[in-house]
């Protein structure tokens, strides 16, 4: 099934269901398919029903795993051994994530520790149950431990299992031929490795995070033996990041995008699109350009995911439905319709200015960025333009630059018609002349970050002054760093407020504050010992204005209540992160923290529910507890 249908079972499916197998069922569908956040909010759900199902639990530290989220599928994991379930799928998944944490730390001696946890669970696994995949993945890590004669020896074991497998009447054959593969690139087999893995590739279909997991498992293989030709022999499909051009309004006085020309850009799509078959696009969906290459991946087996830079409604009137020919509004509803998500950037449309779009093509590199890491491929952006430097914000030639500045070289498919009006106009929001807004009001792209002391309500009169001096105070001082980014700052007796103009700054600082509030020894200057902090990301267009009040600069709109809503449900001690925090540091390569998956969450105030992702430092330690 393509994703699009398995996301319609899941919106239709029986709440009151008194089975967890069909929860089960689904979940491992779309992990295949490798959208291991849906696959954990539907694992999650079940777990509330059934919550000592192992299967269940077995695939919630599978989502969670193959979301980044490693250590909290391994403490999953170990209960679920710790309780008495040593069946192969548990002790095979939780021998992963210590392979995965292997491949996180930078300490060689953490590297052998992790990677030997791995092997030897691999092998307990295997020797319980004869399963080929235990022993495959037990063999491989016997060779990255430098156990020759052990890897070879299971290797073999393991080909000569499969080949005899192979004879069976099952009718997918997928990870048997990938572990022939895999025990071939052990044993320095090349060609007969290469050929098990096309055949295996053959029968893998839409299930790219299967063939993102053998792919990891080459890679480590490869390089152990020096060899950095992964490509040769299991290449994964790229992620696609597409902007265009709209169809030409009738009234529009500069030929870019004559109706006249959509079979030609059709055409030309469809084509790419073919020799590329991407595991996923991302897009937008204006009339035009957007559409046409949704149509075409969609034409060619493709995924779709689709990013409104604003609401559904105002975003058809402003881009869908205006326009007299074309059906745009139909194709519209069809392409939203089969897409795999839909992903609205804003409640509203900022009325100054053009962030709302430019904040729409950054949410769009960055779930994309997102995406292509997880399932471990190449990125590539692709722009139907006319080549010119736009006079706009927000349209193709600002992507197409944003792009640029990130270090991609964008695949272009070009328009090239002669002007007949002012050359270089696009869609999007007119540059704006300092003069038509000025400097009292404008907008731009933010991080916020929320901040609230755990414990000050139960503070006693006499502990406030030791709170303002020593909680408040070394906030400040761990501030001082970053004043460069910090444009705004507030406080109101617990709760701290700041606004910072860089992702990757807003991040280190709040875990540099979580993680002094963790290591102070409050009573020792007179607070309570549970004194703690919590700290709420988010990023996103806000207005910015010179407030009446306190005559200094300020921030407001949705994206700030939201960031607000955030902080009262994330736990004491921890960093929790929106979705767009997320896809805006990685767009930006923020390198220095990692943003694990949680869950759809709850916010405060019934503000709905929103992905909510764990911030934490890249590497074990923090820079300040080495430092100490």
């Amino acid at each position: 099934m393509r994703l699009s249908e398995l996301l319609a079972v899941w919106r239709d499916r029986q709440r009151n269901s008194d089975s967890s197998q069909e929860y089960e069922r689904l979940g491992e569908k779309i992990l295949a398919h490798g959208e291991a956040l849906l696959a954990y909010d539907v694992v999650v759900e079940a777990l509330i029903k059934w919550p000592d199902v192992a299967r269940l639990k077995q695939l919630q530290a599978l989502a969670l795993a193959r979301s980044g989220a490693i250590e909290r599928a391994n403490a999953i994991l170990e209960d679920l051994r710790k309780s008495g379930d040593t069946t192969e799928e548990t002790l095979g998944i939780l021998a992963r994530t210590y392979k995965d944490l292997a491949s996180r730390t930078s300490s060689a001696g953490k590297r052998e520790h992790y990677l030997r946890h791995a092997a030897e669970t691999y092998l307990e696994g295997y020797k319980s149950s004869g399963g080929y995949w235990t022993g495959i993945n037990a063999a491989t890590m016997s060779l990255l431990l430098g156990e020759h004669e052990r890897a070879a020896h299971l290797a073999q074991e393991i080909q000569s299992f499969c080949q005899k497998r192979l004879l069976s009447q099952e009718s997918d054959h997928y990870w048997v031929l990938a572990a022939l593969g895999e025990a071939a690139l052990i044993l320095r087999q090349w060609p007969e490795a290469k050929q098990w893995y096309d055949r295996a590739k053959d029968q893998c279909g839409h299930r790219f995070a299967d063939l993102a997991s053998s792919r990891r498992n080459a890679r480590l293989i490869l390089r152990y033996w020096e060899r950095e030709d992964v490509d040769t022999y299991i290449a994964m499909p790229p992620i696609v990041v597409f902007a265009g051009h709209m169809i030409d309004a009738p009234d529009r006085l500069v030929a870019r995008f004559p109706a006249s020309s959509e079979g030609d850009i059709a055409t030309a799509l469809s084509q790419r699109l073919q020799q590329l078959r991407p595991a996923l696009g991302f897009a937008s969906a204006a009339c035009g350009s957007d559409i046409l290459f949704l149509e075409a991946m969609l034409e060619v087996g493709c995924e779709v995911a689709i990013v409104l830079p604003y609401n559904k409604e105002q975003f058809i009137r402003d881009s869908v439905d205006v326009l007299p020919h074309g059906n745009w509004r139909e194709r519209f509803d069809r392409v939203v319709e089969n897409a795999a998500q839909c992903t609205v950037a804003s409640a509203h449309k900022l009325e100054l200015g053009s962030v709302s779009y430019d904040f729409g093509n950054e949410l769009l590199l960055g779930l994309a960025t997102i995406q292509a890491k997880r399932l471990d491929t190449g990125l590539i952006p692709l722009a139907v333009w006319d080549g010119k430097a736009g006079d706009a914000f927000g349209g193709t030639a600002s992507a197409v630059e944003m792009w640029r500045s990130r270090g991609y070289t964008p695949e272009v498919i070009p328009l090239s018609h002669s002007s007949i009006g002012r050359a270089g106009e696009e869609e999007g929001t007119k540059r704006s002349d300092a003069s038509e807004v000025g400097d009292a009001f404008t907008s731009r792209i933010v991080a916020i970050l929320f901040a609230d002391a755990v414990g000050f309500s139960k503070l006693g009169e006499r502990a406030v002054p030791q709170f303002v001096k020593h909680f408040l105070g070394a906030f400040a001082r761990l501030a001082i760093p970053y004043d460069g980014n910090i444009i705004a700052r507030n406080t109101w007796g617990d709760g701290l407020y700041f606004i910072l103009d860089n992702v990757e700054a807003a991040g280190k600082f709040a875990l540099e504050l979580t993680d002094y509030a963790a290591a102070t020894a409050w009573p020792e200057i007179g607070l309570p010992a549970n004194l703690d902090l919590r700290v709420a990301l988010h990023a996103g267009p806000v207005y910015e204005f010179e407030d009446p009040i306190t005559a200094k600069r300020s921030y407001t709109g949705t994206h700030v209540n939201r960031a607000a809503r955030m902080e009262p449900i994330t736990p004491p001690g921890h960093v929790y992160a929106s979705e767009s925090f997320a896809a805006l540091a990685a767009a930006r390569g923020a390198d220095s923290f990692l943003c694990d998956y949680v869950g759809q969450t709850p916010l405060a105030k019934g503000y709905g529910t929103s992905p909510m992702y764990h911030v934490h430092w890249r590497v074990s330690t923090s820079p300040m507890r080495a430092s100490q």
